[in-house]
């Protein structure tokens, strides 16, 4: 029996505006144009700052395809809503290094390749030198 299909997230990143407005529009077209069920939103830093119930619901439903901006800063827009992303079935597309063919590609082919940073994986801090 084969594995349901991922949910589709798209970000506009309205507010930000930090990806380039070429790569969102066709990234969008490519969506619509596809026939396959997606969900868009404005602005997935807003709906975090609201703690808007539908992240909650969008981590909570299966494995996700997310296009938006860096994975480690959608993992945390979502754990400061109090909806943490799972970290084996979610994948975050990022449209602002990520050209529009890689991202809808990979939206629209049906397999989740999870690459959200594990709780372990934090930035190394080096020790300053005793004095």
């Amino acid at each position: 029996m084969s594995q349901p299909l991922p949910s589709i997230l798209y970000c506009h990143c309205q507010y930000a505006q930090v990806v380039p407005k070429e790569v969102k529009d066709a990234v969008l077209r490519r969506l619509c144009e596809s026939g396959v069920a997606f969900e868009a939103v404005a602005d997935l830093c807003e709906m975090s700052a609201r703690r808007d119930p539908a992240l909650a619901r969008l981590a909570s439903s299966g494995a996700v395809k997310i296009a938006a901006c860096f994975p480690r800063a959608v993992k945390g827009l979502f754990h400061q809503s109090g909806a943490d992303l799972p970290l084996d079935g979610a994948e975050v597309l990022n449209m602002r290094v990520q050209s529009a063919e890689e991202v809808g590609a990979a939206l629209l082919d049906g397999v989740v390749r999870p690459n959200l940073p594990s709780k372990h994986t934090a930035p190394s801090v080096a020790t300053p030198p005793s004095v």
